[in-house]
């Protein structure tokens, strides 16, 4: 049974509201980027904002609100695409925008990559590559800490099928392993988000229900089927360690752990 398509605002103000009230540490935004007035309401409350970006122009726009600091997506990441416009969404990879970035907004500006990094030698690379920090999203959902569906989860296991983008599931541009609901929709699919989520997510709910993973989103990066089933804290010190070795001697091509 399909949901009625209607638009929302997912209740920004409140959750505005919210974040301040609590002190939050650090907000992070995606979908766009937060207003001058806005930034400077969350500092003011002590947070740090940080927001997610996938062009160099995207950058610049978000650097001239006073962010502290930025998350570069790369076109590898599992998930929606985090940019600004989806009618134009950002399709570089990893490194060549960790590149543009920081090209774009210098060098004192913290940048949070994220995009396809499953392994401590990626993690390294990208702080090599200019980044302040690593983001991580797939290689956790394996994790028995993860709330990932079992069909998600033996989807990711499985490892063979391909990813892909698509606005299929939720009227916005996303990477998730290739299934026959993205096959089928794809190509006719809009730019029109949130519509198309609140018209798709009964039947997604049915499908996760039922174990049908033919039938609801299964987001994941290009580098997911490297994901590894073992608890959280001991992937970041693994992550960690591999990291490590990797960013003092270069020329390992064995990982620690």
């Amino acid at each position: 049974m399909l949901g009625a398509p209607r638009w929302d605002d997912d209740r920004y103000a409140e959750k505005l509201d919210l974040v301040c009230a609590e002190h939050v540490p650090v907000v992070s935004f995606t979908f766009g980027c937060p207003s001058v007035d806005d930034v400077r309401r969350l500092r003011d409350a002590g947070a740090a904002v940080w927001v997610t970006v996938t062009t160099a122009d995207e950058a610049r726009a978000a650097h001239a609100t006073g962010v502290d600091g930025l998350i570069a997506q790369g076109v590898e990441a599992g998930g929606h695409r985090g940019g600004f416009d989806d009618a134009q969404p950002g399709d570089l990879g990893l490194l060549a925008l960790l590149q543009l970035v920081r090209g774009a907004v210098g060098d004192a500006t913290p940048l949070i990559a994220t995009g396809g990094i499953a392994t401590g030698r990626a993690v390294a690379a990208v702080l090599v590559a200019g980044a302040t920090a690593a983001q991580l999203g797939t290689a956790f959902m394996l994790c028995p800490e993860a709330a990932t569906a079992p069909a998600h989860r033996s989807a990711i296991e499985d490892g063979h099928e391909s990813t892909a983008l698509t606005r299929a599931f939720t009227g916005r541009a996303a990477r998730g392993i290739i299934n026959r609901f993205l096959r089928e929709h794809s190509a006719t699919a809009p730019s029109a988000y949130p519509e198309v989520h609140h018209l798709t997510a009964p039947i997604r709910a049915a499908a996760r229900q039922r174990g049908d993973a033919e039938g609801f989103h299964l987001w994941a990066g290009q580098a997911y089927p490297l994901a590894e089933a073992m608890p959280a804290a001991e992937l970041v010190v693994q992550l960690a360690t591999e990291a490590r070795a990797a960013l003092a001697d270069p020329g390992r091509f064995s990982d620690s752990g």
